[in-house]
């Protein structure tokens, strides 16, 4: 008889539930026929880490798009290697888009269904989702959500609202959920500290997810595959923040203190791969390069990363699991440069190509090509 292998295998949502530690190189399979973005998807244990914190194992040609880039980095779940700009300072619709994994320009996608900047923007690798935003008459603030198929270049179409107009929030996403943080509430008149979270593959209105350790602005949002973090950013006394705080993505609740960034800084910008998190300070004292990093499964502060090619801040960040893109940005005026760092290898930025349209304030996200 021939011998037979089998794998530990079973829904996704059982594997969450139990939450085991698998051993050390030991398999498990998440399956689900109905749902492409969860068939066949595959793990690995190290003996210590529980099933909710490791990170997928990635296959070519995963039909999610959640596929191993050149060169065998995995790949995540909630970009890939198509990168996004969207809008800027000011009142900009334009999405622009580049391949994360060549050093070139940006080349014309389509437009937002309103011109704004300073929001928030997650993926599932197939969708890439906007949130709120500044528009530049009154009323200043948004709660507009709109959404693109990341692989096909075209408008966007209207997803549905925030539960509050705001603008300056930042976003995070575990493929499934997305999250917008905090940000300046019309209804307020002030900083917020709602977070708000969306189904990506399901268009409609955001619901109320928890609340921020404080209220604040000009923060930025990153994550892994099941950690939302929020760096930096301005209280309501315009004061810059430090502080670095986390959620579960797939658990509604408040924020939890993570660690401290090694500058109180504002207009910050954020961006990841399955095991680091990576801050661009932004603005401290003045308009700054420097970027720091966190391990994003352990909470603790932050390390020095290195530095972006020239000082700016306020532009936007997208990542393939590998590289981290940093888009446009403010020095004394709006830039185009485009920049990239190794994830996995702190050092100082390379210059990566430019944007058709100088911008900032303007929102990164990425995904599937294809």
């Amino acid at each position: 008889m021939a011998i037979r292998i089998q794998l530990r295998k079973d829904h996704p949502n059982v594997w969450d539930s139990a939450d085991p530690t698998l051993a050390a190189g030991e398999f498990g399979f998440a399956w689900d026929s109905a749902d492409s973005a969860s068939f066949g998807r595959l793990k690995i244990g190290d003996g210590s880490t529980s099933w909710t914190n490791l990170p997928y194992f990635y296959s070519a040609g995963d039909s999610a798009g959640n596929y191993a880039s050149a060169g065998g980095a995995a790949g995540i779940a909630w970009g890939g290697d198509r990168g996004l700009s969207a809008g800027g300072w000011i009142e900009l619709n334009t999405i622009e888009y580049f391949d994360i994994t060549t050093p070139g320009n940006g080349a014309d996608f389509g437009d937002l269904t309103v011109g704004r900047a300073g929001f928030a923007a997650v993926s599932d690798a197939t969708y890439g989702v906007f949130l709120g935003g500044r528009y530049n008459t009154t009323p200043y603030e948004l709660n507009t959500i709109d959404y693109v198929t990341i692989a096909s270049t075209s408008n966007a179409t209207d997803f549905g609202d925030l539960t509050s107009a705001r603008n300056y929030n930042a976003g995070a996403s575990d493929a499934t959920y997305g999250l917008s943080s905090g940000g300046f509430d019309d209804s307020l008149a002030d900083e917020t500290n709602v977070i708000d979270y969306i189904t990506i593959a399901s268009p409609g209105n955001a619901t109320d997810f928890g609340d921020m350790t404080s209220a604040r602005r000009f923060h930025a949002g990153t994550n892994d595959a099941t950690r939302g973090l929020f760096g930096g950013g301005r209280n309501v006394s315009n004061v810059n923040q430090n502080v670095i705080e986390y959620v579960t993505i797939a658990s509604p609740g408040n924020a939890i203190d993570f660690g401290d960034l090694s500058s109180a800084a504002y207009f910050c910008s954020a961006t990841s791969d399955a095991t680091y998190g990576v801050f661009a300070l932004g603005y401290v004292s003045a308009v700054d390069n420097t970027l720091e990093y966190v391990v994003t499964q352990t909470t603790g502060n932050a390390t020095d990363f290195g530095d972006l090619t020239t000082a700016r801040n306020q532009g936007a960040f997208s990542s393939n699991g590998t590289y981290g893109v940093f888009a446009g940005g403010y020095t004394t005026a709006a830039t185009n440069v485009i920049d990239y760092i190794t994830i996995a290898s702190p050092s100082n930025a390379t210059d990566f190509g430019d944007l058709i349209t100088a911008a900032y304030r303007n929102a990164g996200t990425s995904g599937s090509p294809s």
